[in-house]
């Protein structure tokens, strides 16, 4: 071939080289690596109720604002729980003079001679010092129970966070369990990462990842764990527990996305991180 038509298909194949050679590393990045751009950042996000029941008077908070655990979110009105309390006190108290004046007969009864008293009526001195004891412990009980009551009429956070869904404010009635707001635990986040089935066998417990925010930073983590289950919706169980199998099949067979929980081990300064965040997971499997 003369060298001058040689030379004018040089720059084309070369292109043509460089071309394949991008669509394969693309094609292994793309296929064959395990990385994801369906990545959520989570957080434990805490319930916060009253154990009590009442009106409330005083709310310490407000809307993603920012609290320390043990801080008071909220006063419940206390009124009947300190006459509940003062009612155990006093029922202690008359149990307490009773218990003292049965034990004192059961040793009077004790030291009498076999001739001035029976030990039928000894024994049931011993028994009334007994029943008036176990009384006296179940008043203590009442009363400790009175006093729990009293010191739950004020709400604290459970953990370090930030309040969200506040939906209460003075003058509204608190019933026990009913959540009033939420606190999401500033220790808590972590990163899931919905990779496809396929992509499994190439990621382990510890190898180091990237997540990148849709919003520009990248945090630095590892991988913490895989799901080892999720919903079956072409198997869902029948009417009387049996399997409730779809009789259709479609030939093309979409991997299923397998949660894998990803530590953060680092965010950046200034970096604000929110429940529900979407983000890009990049697994850079350790090598030997």
């Amino acid at each position: 071939m003369n060298p001058k038509a040689l030379l004018r298909y040089l720059p084309t194949l070369a292109i043509f080289t460089v071309a394949i050679v991008i669509a394969t590393l693309l094609w292994q990045h793309y296929m064959n690596s395990p990385w994801t751009r369906d990545g959520r950042i989570k957080a434990n996000i805490i319930s916060v109720a009253p154990d009590v029941s009442g009106p409330v008077v005083e709310v310490l908070v407000r809307d993603n604002q920012f609290v320390h655990k043990g801080d008071v979110l909220l006063r419940i009105d206390s009124a009947r729980y300190k006459l509940a309390l003062a009612q155990a006190e006093a029922t202690l108290a008359g149990l307490r003079t009773q218990v003292s004046l049965r034990k004192r007969e059961a040793a009077r009864r004790a030291n009498l001679a076999a001739e001035v008293i029976t030990a039928e009526n000894r024994d049931s001195a011993v028994t009334q010092a007994d029943a008036a004891t176990s009384q006296y412990d179940a008043a203590v009980a009442t009363r400790d129970i009175a006093q729990l009551n009293l010191d739950r009429t004020e709400v604290h956070a459970p953990a370090d966070g930030w309040i969200t869904n506040l939906e209460v404010h003075p003058g509204d009635y608190a019933s026990s369990g009913h959540a009033l707001m939420a606190v999401i635990d500033s220790h808590s986040f972590w990163a899931y990462g919905y990779f496809e089935e396929t992509k499994l066998p190439l990621l382990k417990e510890g190898d180091p990842v990237d997540i990148q925010l849709i919003s520009g930073p990248t945090l630095k983590g590892h991988v913490e764990s895989v799901t080892r289950g999720i919903t079956d919706r072409d198997n869902t169980p029948g009417q009387q527990l049996l399997a409730n199998v779809n009789p259709t099949f479609s030939w093309v067979r979409l991997a299923q996305r397998i949660p894998v929980r990803i530590h953060i081990d680092q965010v950046p300064d200034g970096v604000l991180l929110s429940s529900g965040m979407t983000c890009t997971v990049v697994v850079k499997p350790a090598r030997k």
